[in-house]
Parts: C-alpha cells; structure tokens; sequence
C-alpha cells in the first residue's frame, strides 16, 4: 500500500506517494539533495531549474551506465552457461 510522503528537494517542498519504506525515500531524497549541493558548487549562478535540469541529466548518465554494466553482465553469463551446456552435452557423447 502506498503512503504518503512530505518531502523537501532543493528547498522546494513535496508530497509524493510510494509503497517504498521510510528509509528508501529518505536515501533518495538525500542522493537528490547531495547531487543537487554538488552542482550548485560547480555552477554558483545557475537558477534552480538549471541545477534540477543538470541533476536530472547527470543521474539518467549514471542510469545508462548501469544498465549497459548490467546488460554486459547478463550477455557475458548467457554466453557463459552456453558453452557450459554445451560442454555437458558433449561429455554426455563421450560417456
């Protein structure tokens, strides 16, 4: 079941729904919130649109990223457990 929650995000305040636990939300809040901080370091005049729109890009890049490590990964094993049957059945043959 979902429950509500009442969040802040770059001082801006908002209440969203999520059937995750209370820990879940607080990491996600605080990664946006850090990531947020970061950039606003680097780009000490940008508007708060421009910060979200920059934190919005650089998380999808780390979302990419993990995805293509994550589709690798899977590949790789496929093609591992594969030659593995392969493997099996040859010696299947011989026996």
């Amino acid at each position: 079941m979902k429950k509500r929650f009442d969040i802040r995000v770059m001082e801006q305040e908002f209440s969203i729904l999520s059937d995750k636990g209370d820990e879940y939300v607080e990491s996600v809040v605080h990664y946006v919130n850090e990531r947020a901080a970061e950039t606003k370091k680097v780009l000490k005049d940008s508007t708060n649109l421009g910060i979200a729109i920059l934190v919005a890009l650089n998380i999808a890049d780390e979302l990419f990223e993990e995805r293509g490590k994550r589709d690798l990964f899977y590949n790789q094993l496929e093609s591992r457990t594969a030659e593995l049957i392969d493997y099996i059945k040859m010696k299947e043959l011989i026996l």
